[in-house]
């Protein structure tokens, strides 16, 4: 009995991946893991390796809100505000990647892989602002504005 409710949830997962893959949010936190894998193997292959800090921290977050979001736990636990943390961590991450991109730019003479490590990164950061843009944009549409009461309540 065990085995097939494994078996239901393994051939259920499938869908559900193609299904939030093609939605957009699937498809900027796809790119956000491709990107950042990117970042991570040219900045482990520099001189600095200590770079790919920030791009493998931003792959996890973006691994983790992907399954959350694809598996729809996030209609599950409504203890957290998933929109609110998933805007915080699009814009730690945009911040991060202009600032180690930006270091690993121009500090990276004589290091190809540093230098193209930061590319990537402002992609991938350009990528993470793009995301905060599209969530803000989804805030601001579902804000409901209610007016305040003006009746006493005894």
């Amino acid at each position: 009995m065990g085995d097939t409710d494994a078996a239901s949830t393994g051939a259920d997962c499938l869908p559900k991946l193609k299904g939030y893959l093609n939605t957009q949010k699937g498809k900027i936190l796809a790119a956000e893991i491709v990107v950042s894998l990117i970042v991570i193997i040219c900045f482990a292959s520099s001189h600095y390796g200590g770079y790919s800090t920030v791009a493998i921290c931003k792959m996890i977050s973006s691994i983790l809100f992907f399954v959350i979001f694809m598996m729809e736990i996030d209609k599950q636990i409504l203890v957290i505000n998933w929109v609110w943390t998933d805007l915080i961590r699009a814009v730690i991450g945009t911040v991060l990647y202009f600032i180690v991109s930006l270091v690993s730019v121009i500090g990276g003479s004589g290091d190809g892989a540093r230098i193209a490590g930061g590319v990537f990164g402002l992609i991938a950061g350009l990528l993470f602002a793009y995301d905060t843009y599209t969530i803000f944009l989804h805030i601001k549409s579902t804000r409901q504005h209610t007016a305040a009461s003006t009746e006493e309540r005894v």
